[in-house]
């Protein structure tokens, strides 16, 4: 990908993290330097946008650092706190009163002596959210996806996922079988064809369906309900992964499954407490107690990672508490009207938002080149939101997933659009000067040869 003769602002403009996944050579420390030189030409030039640091809470204004030092102030839509429950002061108490009871630490897993009462309680408190699921906790989101694929499937089992599903899902299922198939995003067709082929050639071994309630780069949601029919026809298993709705959408905070009233016809649930929840950590959710057992003592991620600490389980238990009351309504609304102004303006103003209304708005750029001088500007211009580019997304689909929060005002939206459309426009006249000027390189170096 890289030229010697290239400068670091014209490097900084090409090239994708895909280019550098498969390195070559037997060195397995040596051959990753390629990768370092190309993010360091993008970090020199401020191009490298990513493992930004926060200084203070993630509230709608915050203080932030690039991982080159430059320091941020600004309002920030990069935060996925959606509800605003981080720094809310009955969820901050019920973490100090964690403390103070049970210290800061679990001090083991969850199959020994890891469980407090606090997480014992927090089980219970989700499967009543969602109206008598068995619940298994997991330390992280990212770890409860991964076991709900790896402590079910089998090796002569087989997995359908859509081709969008998150890293953990198909980490999950690399993990656990090799009989592993995409089907195009949201295509129900598509996964009625791939089931049929494989019912045709295995009637004995199970099948597992897996899509999410919403998909966090496009922000747009499956029929779970023509899924479900699909799965019953051809005798598979249908997993959700709810991250990034469940607490933030619908009435009572079911997301999609409770709008397409879907919350029981799911087999397996993923759920995160990352997103509205206000802590790390994460679930899974099934139907029986004995699918819940067999789950704790076969998903590597529970069996042997340390259980959620004390104050994790205070943070949720209380967070679920207000999720469910009507403050929690208050909070959704305040929301949900929050992406709906956001979304309307962005459009009236130009740009291009995808996806249906959620707390993610992803806001089009283009060419993954633009889209890092147009991250620079934004950053510069006080406002915080996050880049996404190939291969995370579609190539030349670069992206600000711009997320919201319950407590965000309208002047911050408002301040947002503006500093967003002068910068596309300033990086859209810098991007094009470079592909002209690179163009014209390519024109001198070809007649010389």
């Amino acid at each position: 990908m890289q030229n010697t003769k290239m400068n670091n602002n014209e490097i900084a403009l090409l090239g994708s993290l895909r280019d550098f996944r498969e390195p070559r050579g037997t060195d397995i420390i040596e051959r990753v330097n390629p990768f370092f030189e190309w993010q360091e030409a993008r970090r020199s030039v401020g191009l490298w946008p990513y493992s930004k640091s926060i200084d203070t809470a993630p509230t709608t204004t915050c203080a932030a650092k690039g991982d080159d030092g430059e320091e941020v102030v600004g309002i920030n839509f990069a935060s996925q706190d959606y509800l605003s429950l981080s720094s809310h002061p009955a969820v901050k108490e019920a973490a100090n009163k964690a403390i103070k009871d049970f210290g800061v630490h679990s001090a083991g897993s969850a199959a020994l002596l890891g469980n407090t009462k606090l997480s014992l309680e927090l089980e219970d408190s989700i499967s009543e959210f969602l109206e008598g699921k068995e619940i298994t906790l997991y330390p992280t989101g990212w770890s409860a996806g991964f076991a709900a694929v790896q402590g079910f499937i089998r090796p002569n089992d087989h997995v359908l996922l859509d081709v969008l599903s998150h890293s953990c899902l198909q980490e999950g299922a690399r993990a656990a079988t090799q009989n592993i198939y995409f089907h195009g995003h949201l295509n129900v067709k598509s996964v009625t064809r791939r089931l049929a082929r494989i019912r045709a050639n295995d009637t004995e071994n199970a099948i597992m369906v897996i899509t999410e309630s919403l998909f966090s780069m496009h922000s747009d949601t499956p029929d779970i309900g023509a899924l479900r029919a699909a799965c019953d026809e051809y005798d598979a298993t249908l997993l959700v992964d709810a991250a990034h709705d469940i607490g933030c959408i619908g009435e009572d905070g079911l997301g999609h499954m409770e709008l397409q009233g879907m919350l029981h016809q799911a087999d397996l649930i993923v759920g995160s407490f990352s997103k509205s929840f206000a802590s790390n950590g994460g679930f899974v959710a099934v139907g029986t107690r004995a699918a819940k057992e067999y789950l704790k003592y076969y998903s590597a991620t529970q069996t042997f990672s340390n259980a959620l600490s004390p104050i994790q389980s205070a943070v949720v238990l209380e967070a679920t508490k207000i999720i469910r009351s009507e403050e929690g309504r208050q909070r959704r609304d305040n929301l949900m009207d929050n992406i709906l102004y956001m979304r309307s303006q962005m459009s009236n103003r130009g740009l291009e938002v995808l996806g249906d209304p959620s707390p993610i708005v992803p806001v089009k750029v283009g060419a993954e080149g633009q889209a890092r001088l147009a991250s620079l500007k934004l950053s510069q211009s006080g406002a915080i939101a996050n880049l996404v580019e190939y291969p995370a997304v579609p190539q030349g689909g670069a992206r600000f997933r711009v997320q919201v929060m319950a407590d965000h005002c309208r002047s911050d939206i408002d301040l947002l659009i503006d500093r967003m459309l002068q910068a596309m426009e300033a990086s859209g006249c810098q991007f094009q000067n470079f592909k002209e000027s690179l163009s014209s390189t390519a024109d001198q170096e070809s007649k010389a040869a």
